[in-house]
């Protein structure tokens, strides 16, 4: 899953991104609004967490472009503004939940897991073939053969698999798995697929990742 922080006060952005990544979590951060609503309009995050007193753009401002943009992600508002009228406020603006700070840690994580289970983010596991990927653990299986993936093979077999047999662009693994590093170019996502081919094979898979020139890459089930 993953998240992204739009919080001005870089201590606690840094805070909660270390306690998600420890939970699993990828994790992106913005610094004022204007940026927060450029990286929630990519559509990538499956959940953003978002200060409201920022520079260039107020929370609220964000949460509405977003919504207007007709982005579906949840969001969740982290604000010292307690009062009525602004929670009435963020709620009206298109949050999903509105948690005033200070908070405990144990509340915001189960605010978190409550809004991706509603968005049916809660998956365990994906399966293509006789293969299945599972998210919690990591790995792929296939009948009695594990095999464990790095962070960046996982990333990219999760979006083919998620995306059945429909095909995906290199853009699209690119702007997902290495977010917005503007080192990386498109070779990255060969070697990737050629890494998580060796992977297929070695536990005896029928899944084939398949190339489509010009457009990208789709998952068969070899005959």
């Amino acid at each position: 899953m993953r998240v992204l922080i739009v919080e001005d006060e870089k201590l606690l952005a840094d805070s909660l991104k270390t306690l998600l990544e420890r939970k699993g979590f990828t994790v992106g951060t913005a610094f004022d609004g204007i940026t927060g609503a450029e990286y929630a309009e990519t559509g990538i995050y499956d959940l953003l967490i978002l200060d409201v007193m920022m520079p260039g753009m107020d929370g609220y401002a964000v949460a509405r472009q977003v919504r207007q943009k007709r982005c579906t992600v949840p969001i969740l508002m982290l604000t010292a503004k307690s009062d009525l009228p602004d929670r009435i406020e963020g709620l009206n603006a298109g949050a999903d939940y509105y948690l005033t700070k200070p908070f405990d840690i144990v509340e915001l994580l189960a605010c978190i897991r409550a809004l991706l289970r509603r968005q049916g983010g809660q998956v365990d596991r994906l399966t293509f073939g006789n293969t299945t990927l599972d998210l919690d653990a990591g790995t792929l299986t296939c009948g009695e053969k594990k095999m464990r993936l790095s962070a960046k093979e996982f990333d990219v077999m999760r979006l083919l698999m998620q995306a059945g047999e429909n095909n995906t662009p290199k853009e699209s693994i690119l702007t997902h798995v290495w977010d917005f590093d503007s080192d990386v170019v498109e070779n990255n996502v060969e070697v990737y697929i050629g890494f998580l081919r060796k992977k297929l094979k070695s536990i005896g898979s029928n899944m084939r990742i398949e190339p489509v020139r010009r457009v990208g890459y789709h998952p068969e089930v070899a005959e």
